[in-house]
């Protein structure tokens, strides 16, 4: 679930009464996402998602996010754009939170992707890098290999509660990956959290990207990595789909590419990217209440996704 901040529907509509959007007619908590409050708003005129951001969403990052999905969507990317008010303010407070009206966008979220739909989907990542290329802004992503450390010091012990051995997997992988990080790849501002209930689809076709509250600065290619454990596995990491896997990459291919320095590093990257789902599950896993109404996700399913990239060889993960 992931309404952590209840709002009376009187108080969403002198919310909305700030905008040129009409009047309530109907509002539903949305389950979906762990990071902020999010509901689904019908008006006289449209629907919209109002989002309150909790304590996870640094609010002077707002403005980053809300410049980022504006570039994009001047370039034609299907992303939903923060409104403005009637004075052209986008960041509100409502609940006691931080708060945005934004544009709802169509399609649904599939759960067990297609190869067609994987392809559409490495399109969909490709477009946005090449529509991001010229975007000015910055933003530190602090998931990065030192966040990975800190992320691993804060577990601790704790680790082998989730499984025996588990902490000292985690140390060695740190070790390996810290000797094998690339360091002079092209960066630029990335998703990082392109999984698929963060793209909406028609069919085969990509209606949306979404969520994009983790997007930062760093290597490009590592947001394909992160997509490539998002999208190629089963849910519970048990089974490698090779099928999905070589058709993402192609899909990717035909809207940006790798070059040969980034071929050459993608088992790295693919490693740290579920390196660092591994270790925000387990963070989560450990710190997170038993009657929380939060669903705590399962931080082996990417321990065994680790393990395949330990041992993939690059044709397996590129479809060559």
């Amino acid at each position: 679930m992931a309404v952590y901040t209840h709002v009376p529907a009187e108080d969403m509509d002198r919310f909305l009464a700030r905008y040129d959007v009409g009047s309530l007619v109907s509002a539903k908590g949305i389950a979906e996402g762990v990071e902020n409050s999010n509901y689904l708003l019908e008006t006289t005129q449209d629907r919209f998602i109002l989002t309150l951001y909790e304590k996870r969403v640094d609010e002077a990052d707002l403005p980053f996010f809300m410049d980022l999905l504006d570039h994009l969507a001047e370039r034609g990317c299907r992303v939903p754009r923060f409104i403005g008010d009637r004075q052209g303010r986008k960041l509100q407070q409502l609940g006691g939170r931080p708060a945005c009206l934004i544009e709802f966008l169509t399609g649904v979220s599939v759960t067990e992707p297609t190869a067609a739909q994987s392809r559409a989907a490495g399109i969909a990542l490709g477009e946005m890098h090449r529509a991001a290329a010229d975007f000015a802004g910055r933003r530190r992503n602090a998931l990065d290999p030192a966040g990975w450390h800190d992320l691993a010091t804060r577990c601790g012990a704790d680790f082998d509660a989730i499984a025996p051995g588990l902490g000292e997997r985690v140390r060695q992988e740190l070790l390996w990956l810290d000797a094998h990080w690339p360091a002079d790849l092209p960066s630029a501002v990335i998703h990082a959290d392109l999984f698929p209930d963060n793209v909406l689809m028609l069919g085969d076709r990509v209606t949306g990207l979404i969520d994009f509250y983790f997007s930062c600065t760093d290597i490009r290619a590592y947001d394909l990595a992160v997509t490539h454990g998002a999208w190629c596995f089963a849910h519970d990491g048990s089974a490698y789909h090779a099928d999905r896997g070589a058709a993402l990459v192609a899909g990717y291919d035909v809207a940006f590419g790798l070059s040969e320095a980034e071929h050459i590093a993608f088992p790295a990257l693919c490693r740290g990217a579920a390196l660092r789902f591994l270790l925000t599950r387990a963070y989560d896993w450990i710190n997170t209440p038993p009657d929380a109404l939060v669903t705590r996700k399962d931080p082996l399913a990417f321990l065994r996704r680790l393990d395949f990239y330990a041992q993939a060889t690059l044709p397996e993960l590129l479809g060559r």
